[in-house]
């Protein structure tokens, strides 16, 4: 059997990058059970209450929803159990300094297949205000009237 190539997207918390101000992202392998690898490979999971929690020198995955597999047997895993993220210790260590600072949060971004092998982006982030999101709402939005009264001007002065 040929193995897997590139990156296929299984999940993604499109809500943090609305609610959190993303300072840094690391890719963490998943340490997961048999039921869980096919339950993902079906596509099926959930990153919305999904946060990191460091403790002994090890980062653990809390809340992340991966559904149990529909042809398990007794051997099915729990849908929200906490699971061991796979990181280099040098980067345990940054986070772990780094998530010390008031309002600092550790959330995950996505949940992917790389290569064959269950992966996730988790980012280092801090909370944002609501005149924060209201903010940079507003410079999206002032970012693509830009774009539409440019692409108009090009288009007029192609006719």
């Amino acid at each position: 059997m040929a193995k897997e190539k590139g990156r296929k997207l299984i999940a993604q918390h499109k809500k943090a990058r609305h609610d959190y101000l993303i300072l840094d992202t690391y890719e963490a392998g998943l340490a997961l059970t048999g039921t869980e690898v096919k339950s993902l490979r079906q596509g099926r999971a959930s990153l919305v209450d999904g946060f990191v929690q460091l403790d002994d020198n090890e980062a653990w995955l809390h809340n992340v929803h991966i559904p149990e597999y529909s042809q398990g047997t007794w051997t099915n895993h729990s849908a929200r159990r906490k699971r061991k993220l796979l990181l280099h210790r040098v980067e345990i260590d940054k986070l772990a300094a780094k998530s010390q600072e008031s309002g600092h949060t550790i959330v995950p971004l996505a949940l992917y297949f790389k290569d064959g092998r269950a992966k996730i982006e988790i980012a280092l982030a801090k909370g944002k205000k609501e005149y924060d999101k209201r903010q940079t709402l507003r410079e999206k939005q002032d970012r693509r009237e830009t774009e539409r009264a440019m692409s108009a001007v090009r288009r007029k002065q192609r006719a």
